[in-house]
């Protein structure tokens, strides 16, 4: 299938376009059993991945579902319904194509599964509900394609994991699928292929385009030490907005969008329509910023990883990056959404938030015109997703294992999976476990006398139904203003704990008074003209990648610094000349007293969430040491130390057989495994938040994994989800597989340098917020002695 048929060929030319040469060639590799697709942002990718799928349907409008598109996002299908239904109109084809997502009517939805359109635009989680119905085979029969958009973004992730399980499933209902990837950032292509169809996918590259225009923000005033809001440059920022069309302003985290969005309306003198967006606001909410974009009503949108992919915006001229990117990867992601056309440069500022940012923003600018994206390793397949799998198929029917195991495993994540593993995530699900087993509620599989796998309650299909997915919700309460129905947006439910009548906080951009707390959800009413709070936000905490890490150690050395401001070469070289440059091959650490406390600060480049737990770490380590640790404080860079007694050899407890043996026992009675159990548990199936008519509020869902975690490390220390959660643990959510990077990479080779004044680069820290106390025998020593003080002055010493 290489030609167009006439019908396209007038339809291109009326719009005065020809064909991309990589639309072509997907059109000639129609039959292909795999394709991935890596195009830039604007490229045409889409249009690539439905081509074959649109000409086949020409052709032949048989009844039946024949092709499935998969985003990561709602807004990704919806705005696809709209860029298909036009051309499938203009070009008069007998082509049905509708949306199914967690907003969709029930009635549309029996509508789709009784009579399914030709084209079905969805998400990960509505394929997985589609697939645990009993009439799936019947639904899925006729399937000739399924095109995955934004494949990248989804392997990041454990919705990734889910879908190509889904997919597995697919081919099984559907032998001969072709499978479509399309993707527009990828670090490493065979690897993502290798992720997408484990035996092999085609891989496809288009031309990438002429190099984005990408620079630093000038700024009259230098950025601030320490800090990420990047408010001392709002009127640079609004300047450009008023030079440009439409301008995308991105953010890091929600609550900075929050901030920088009030202050950039309090400068707004000429009222310029300026909106924002971040995944916290009301769906209404977001959905009217999202029209009015289309409509080319804005001139800039504050925002933040909700607009990272797809939504094809063409008036955007601008995008600014407020803060460090901290990936690369995703700082070209969002380059991309300016000027969304082939062959058209994107144009892209960034504003370093504090200091170290401008060497980070200088770095990140010259990893982008290197095309040196970052990335973690993948591991495996995650288990506690697998478990979910075997619920969901065992929804739909009766199930052979042997046959469940061999079509997970041709999942490209699950390529390495055993059949001992396997079976140990069967008869979790089937029993609960060793030490559950007793209990009736987690008995959800049995074995016929077939051999067939079957649920033990029909039942239990519909609480099975009601929990798929492996997006985990943050505990929020809606936010609704007093005397209205609808939700301004949501916080955090331990944000709204500590609320009290007249209080205020910022949700979309405007100033909110907390008046109560009414029927699980916040009721407050309008405040302006006073200071307020700022709403806790989960969004994600980004540490810098191991790359962009890389870069910056590289750029700190280099004999030729004029690509930075004068400022901070100015800070850099005052540092080589008080103490050390940090290198790559070693780890720097500097010991010097301050308002008479001995400090270190520990440099390792690690990105936030490792220095942070490096700190826990050496702090507990130190007070095995006896040297009084009082507490710590890390950036993305280095991990500041503050005691009674100074650091005698930072090498010895940075070995790292000492710091995993130490991070064994403090993850043991640490908060951070009970999170990481409650996420564990949710997924695979044990602990359900949704049931039919009510949901599990978040304390009582905590309380209920708390115990559980707490039985099963007492009577059953080697359960399924406890591996799994120290292997969760491990892998993302402390960062230890960061500090051991860091360790190799140095081979533990520490350059101790004593000093009797505060160095340069360890000037910031003692201005970053997130302090953690210690309380040890040095604060113990400390309260004694104060004791003691008073008591003398008052003459009882």
């Amino acid at each position: 299938m290489s030609a167009l048929p006439p019908e396209f060929s007038d339809w291109f030319r009326t719009k005065g376009w020809r064909p991309h040469p990589h639309q072509r060639e997907m059109l000639a590799r129609a039959e292909d059993p795999a394709t991935l697709l890596i195009a830039p942002t604007g490229g045409g990718k889409t249009l690539a991945g439905f081509l074959p799928t649109l000409v086949d349907l020409a052709l032949d409008p048989a009844p039946g579902l024949h092709t499935l598109y998969i985003s990561p996002l709602k807004a990704l299908a919806a705005d696809m319904r709209r860029n298909l239904t036009g051309p499938i109109a203009e070009m008069g084809l007998a082509i049905r194509v509708d949306d199914r997502s967690g907003d969709t009517s029930q009635t549309r939805r029996k509508a789709q599964r009784a009579d399914p359109p030709h084209i079905l635009l969805t998400t990960p989680e509505s394929l997985a509900l589609l697939l645990s119905y009993e009439d799936a085979p019947r639904l899925f029969a006729s399937l000739r394609r399924v095109v995955v958009d934004e494949v990248h973004a989804l392997a990041e992730s454990k919705r990734g994991d889910q879908l190509m399980l889904l997919l597995s499933r697919l081919e099984a209902l559907a032998p001969g699928l072709r499978r479509v990837g399309l993707s527009a950032t990828v670090e490493d292509p065979p690897a993502l292929a290798r992720y997408f169809h484990a035996p092999g996918a085609v891989l496809l590259h288009a031309d990438p385009g002429p190099a984005p225009d990408i620079r630093m923000l000038e700024t009259e005033t230098p950025p601030p030490w320490s800090g990420g809001g990047g408010r001392y440059a709002i009127a640079e920022v609004l300047a450009e907005v008023k030079r440009h069309k439409t301008t995308l302003i991105f953010h890091n985290t929600r609550a900075q969008a929050e901030i920088f969005f009030h202050h950039l309306w309090l400068a707004n003198d000429e009222t310029l329509p300026i909106a924002i967006h971040h995944g916290s606001l009301a769906r209404e909410a977001r959905e009217r910023v999202e029209a009015a974009m289309l409509r080319g009503d804005l001139k800039a949108i504050v925002c933040t990883g909700t607009l990272d992919l797809g939504l094809d915006w063409g008036d955007v001229d601008l995008v600014i990056q407020i803060g460090a990117p901290k990936n690369v990867k995703r700082l070209v992601q969002r380059i991309g959404r300016a000027n969304h056309r082939y062959n058209a440069p994107s144009k892209a500022l960034l504003l370093p938030a504090n200091r170290w940012e401008v060497i980070e923003c200088q770095a990140a600018i010259e990893a982008v015109h290197a095309h040196d994206l970052d990335g973690e390793p993948r591991g495996p397949g995650p288990r506690d997703v697998l478990c979910q799998h075997i619920l969901i198929r065992a929804c739909s029917g009766p199930f052979d294992a042997a046959e469940l195991f061999a079509e997970a495993s041709r999942a490209g994540p699950y390529a390495a999976l055993t059949r001992a593993q396997f079976d140990a995530c069967l008869d979790f699900v089937a029993t609960g476990g060793y030490a559950l087993r007793a209990y009736d509620r987690w008995q959800r599989l049995k074995q016929r006398p077939d051999g067939l796998w079957q649920l033990r309650d029909p039942r239990s299909a519909q609480l099975i139904r009601m929990n798929i997915g492996t997006i985990q919700d943050s505990d929020t309460l809606k936010v609704r203003m007093r005397g209205h129905r609808g939700a301004l947006g949501e916080v955090e439910e331990a944000f709204a704990a500590s609320l009290t009548p007249g209080d205020t906080f910022l949700i979309g951009g405007q100033i909110v008074r907390f008046e109560s707390l009414k029927e699980m959800h916040v009721e407050v009413s309008r405040d302006r003209g006073r200071k307020p709070r700022v709403a806790v936000f989960m969004g994600t905490k980004f540490s810098t990648s191991t790359q962009l890490s890389a870069r910056v150690l590289d750029l700190l050395h280099r004999d030729d610094l004029t690509s930075l401001p004068g400022h901070t070469r100015d800070w850099i070289a005052l540092q080589a000349q008080v103490s050390h440059l940090p290198r790559a091959g070693r780890v720097l650490v500097e010991s010097f007293p301050f308002e008479g406390r001995a400090h270190s600060c520990v440099h390792g480049f690690a990105g936030r969430g490792a220095q942070q737990t490096l700190g826990l770490l050496l702090t507990r380590r130190m007070e095995l040491a006896g040297l009084g640790p009082l507490g710590f404080v890390a950036s993305d860079y280095a991990t500041l130390i503050w005691s009674l007694e100074p650091m005698p050899d930072p090498a010895a407890l940075l070995d790292p057989e000492g710091l995993r043996d130490g991070l064994e026992g403090w993850l043991a009675e640490n908060a951070l495994m009970k999170r990481a159990f409650k996420t564990a548990a949710t997924i695979a199936g044990l602990t359900p938040r949704n049931f039919p008519g009510k949901r599990a509020n978040a304390r009582q869902a905590t309380f209920s994994s708390d115990i559980l975690y707490d039985t099963l490390r007492k009577y059953d220390p080697h359960h399924l989800l406890l591996d799994i959660t120290r292997e969760e643990a491990m892998r993302g959510l402390i960062g230890f597989g960061r500090i051991e990077e860091m360790l190799a990479r140095t081979r533990a080779q520490v350059d101790h340098v004593v000093l009797d004044r505060v160095p340069p680069f360890a000037a910031p820290l003692f201005l970053e917020v997130g302090k953690v106390p210690v309380e040890g025998a040095g604060a113990q020593a400390l309260l004694a002695a104060e004791a003691e003080r008073l008591m003398a002055e008052a003459g009882l010493a």
